[in-house]
């Protein structure tokens, strides 16, 4: 089966600009995402800040990239909250709209078991037209999505994908295993975690770095699918010390602030995130300035 991508993805920043949302830089992003060669977009995930959004506010994100995309690229939208029910309404709000899939983050606070996460997931995809990829990104739920439940996950065609966000190269090698030959395509969800995952199988990437160098994320990820690999793992070399800065403090602080220092959009967060601290600001500058971004 094809995957829903290859290649580079993004986990696009949502701007704000004096507390509402700023349709008009998020317009700017999606064509500077498409004229790099990214070939998704991933709205309202942790990077775009659905937590602190409303659900028309969400809407309205969703719906003005798929607008400004107008196919030329992949939507994948985030839908997925701990309360299975909101996942679903959620959903149908954006059927229609234009998205290739939702993600769906394994329920975090509550939390579950096995079985209750495999029935989370199924009550979804009975429930809901859109595909689904799966968002696994234990540092933040306390909940790691098993490889064993991935593959009973398989079994069911609208499970196509899962951003995969742990460190844990053993039990993620176990999940290339478990969805080996079927529809399911693993993407990395790290960007410090891009080469190591390409290796593994990935068929792509999700990049928070990719909002400000869509560009060099695309080349390392090309790169490495071409058969280039050795450049792929420079390139990967490379951007380290970004990746790094990029999460000195929560993601997306330093992000947004790098978004800001470049001109992109506007740095604005909602409480309870607050404005980068003058030295993990600093460390942001030095990596800006180590890719000849900015004069530090």
């Amino acid at each position: 089966m094809t995957p829903i991508f290859e290649g580079s993805g993004v986990a696009l920043v949502t701007p704000f600009h004096n507390g509402r949302v700023d349709t008009q830089a998020i317009k700017r992003l999606v064509e500077m995402q498409i004229n790099a060669g990214t070939a998704a977009i991933i709205a309202c995930g942790t990077t775009g800040e659905p937590a602190t959004m409303t659900p028309d506010e969400r809407e309205l994100v969703i719906r003005t990239i798929c607008n400004t995309a107008n196919g030329r690229l992949k939507v994948i939208a985030g839908t997925g909250t701990n309360n299975t029910r909101s996942v679903i309404e959620t959903a149908k709000r954006y059927e229609g709209l234009g998205c290739a899939a939702q993600l769906v983050v394994t329920p975090y606070y509550n939390k579950t078991n096995a079985e209750g996460l495999y029935r989370h997931y199924m009550e979804i995809a009975e429930n809901t037209e859109l595909p689904i990829m799966n968002y696994n990104v234990p540092s933040r739920t306390g909940i790691d999505l098993k490889p064993d439940t991935l593959a009973r996950l398989a079994d069911c065609e609208k499970f196509i994908g899962v951003k995969e966000s742990s460190y844990d190269l053993p039990t993620v090698m176990e999940k290339f295993a478990a969805v080996k030959d079927t529809q399911i395509a693993i993407y990395s969800g790290n960007d410090d975690m891009n080469y190591p995952l390409l290796a593994l199988g990935a068929k792509g990437v999700v990049s928070v770095a990719a909002n400000f160098i869509p560009g060099e994320v695309f080349d390392l990820v090309n790169s490495y699918f071409c058969g280039n690999t050795q450049e792929a793992l420079l390139q990967q070399l490379k951007l380290m010390p970004v990746n790094r800065a990029l999460f000195t403090e929560v993601n997306p602080i330093p992000v947004k602030a790098a978004m800001e220092i470049l001109g992109l959009c506007g740095g604005e967060l909602r409480l309870p995130l607050y404005e980068i601290s003058g030295a993990s600001r600093a460390k942001l500058l030095d990596a800006l300035n180590d890719l000849g971004l900015v004069k530090a």
